[in-house]
């Protein structure tokens, strides 16, 4: 990206956003020295600077300067919501004064094929969502806009400062559809990967996706070996068309055939989020079904009992229907993982403290409201 192309938003530009090149060129353009900006690089990414100001060994003038046109951070954690099992969910209030959630998640067996659990952090990448999944509450208002890359890095700078604990893994599963922002995801998880930036290995990094099947593709051709989780949720056309609208414009056999350019590029196993919901999406029809998809594609299945959302009418199978389904997964040589959600008591579907907290400040009328931006919707 050129100097010229960043984008001039209404507030000062956030440095967490910014890669190397771009620091350099426009502290060139400031008619500062390369190795200043070597020192903001450092200030940002390394020593984690919450403010232009405490970068004390530039002097007083350039700090000045550079507190005009950018800052270190751009939101504040609004609440954080701790449950039982020690998960801890943070409502991050943005600049214009809009929500999103991420959550951290304590140590768990690995879920996507990583090497070590032990600090997961679930990521969101739009304030709302236009992708209206039945089971979700992200879509439930809507969507708003996309997170900027800054954006995305920032909440894991602010977690990890307020934890006092190194992030281990991330999961793009919060709040929105990442591969509906491409630009802005896939730049962040160059700077969270890099050396210079928070320094997360790739294969520690998850995009989950709804199944936009183009843009699979298209980060299949990404360099860097993310992992990829697909929000299946139903193993035929008929039964996924009523969770998951996407599935009417890139319908099961767009998306396999996108994965199967996926696995013709990546060593790594996709994984299947499947929510199980009562009467809706677990008859054993739908295991066998699954169990041969996911077969075809030497996929690893994650089966979750569907967590409760204020608003709507679902609820989760019997803990003995749920192994009955995991059963015949694993019958037929699926690998496959039955994961009873740490933090249900404190709303961990994503999106309903969003909700709540902007439904009081009046900034939506509803949790439900009669218009809202989805892809259903025309957006």
């Amino acid at each position: 990206m050129t100097t010229a192309s960043i984008p001039k938003p209404a507030v000062p530009v956030s440095l967490l956003g910014l890669t190397p090149p771009e620091i350099t060129s426009l502290m060139a353009e400031m008619g500062e020295p390369a190795f200043r900006a070597k020192q903001v690089i450092e200030w940002t990414f390394t020593k984690r600077a919450e403010s232009i100001e405490a970068m004390s060994n530039l002097s007083k003038a350039l700090r000045q300067n550079l507190a005009e046109k950018f800052v270190t951070r751009t939101m504040k954690i609004a609440t954080v919501t701790g449950s039982k099992d020690t998960t801890r969910k943070f409502l991050l209030k943005l600049h214009d004064g809009r929500f999103v959630e991420t959550v951290l998640i304590p140590a768990n067996p690995a879920l996507y094929g990583e090497a070590s659990d032990r600090h997961t952090l679930c990521v969101s990448s739009q304030v709302g969502c236009a992708y209206d999944c039945k089971f979700c509450a992200s879509g439930l208002a809507g969507f708003t806009r996309n997170l900027t890359a800054a954006e995305i890095v920032e909440q894991i700078v602010q977690v990890e400062a307020y934890a006092q604990e190194r992030v281990d893994n991330l999961v793009f599963m919060g709040m929105g559809e990442p591969l509906a922002n491409y630009g802005h995801v896939t730049k962040a998880i160059e700077i969270l990967n890099a050396e210079w930036g928070i320094g997360i290995g790739a294969r520690h990094m998850t995009v989950s996706t709804s199944g936009v099947a183009p843009q699979i593709k298209k980060l299949a051709d990404f360099p860097l070996q993310i992992r990829l989780a697909i929000s299946l949720h139903g193993a035929s056309d008929e039964v996924r068309n009523k969770i998951m609208p996407v599935n009417q414009k890139y319908n099961l056999d767009e998306l396999f055939a996108a994965l199967a350019y996926w696995r013709s590029k990546r060593k790594q196993h996709i994984t299947f989020e499947y929510i199980l919901i009562q009467d809706v999406n677990d008859g054993i029809d739908q295991a066998h079904r699954l169990a041969k998809r996911a077969k075809g594609l030497e996929a690893k299945v994650n089966l979750i009992p569907y967590n409760t959302v204020e608003g709507l009418p679902w609820v989760r199978p019997t803990e003995k229907h749920q192994d009955e389904f995991q059963d015949v997964l694993l019958n037929a040589g699926v690998k496959a993982t039955l994961r009873r959600e740490k933090g249900h008591d404190i709303a961990a579907a994503c999106g309903q403290l969003r909700l709540r907290q902007e439904t009081e400040l009046g900034i939506i009328e509803s949790p439900i409201p009669a218009k809202r931006i989805t892809i259903s919707a025309g957006a």
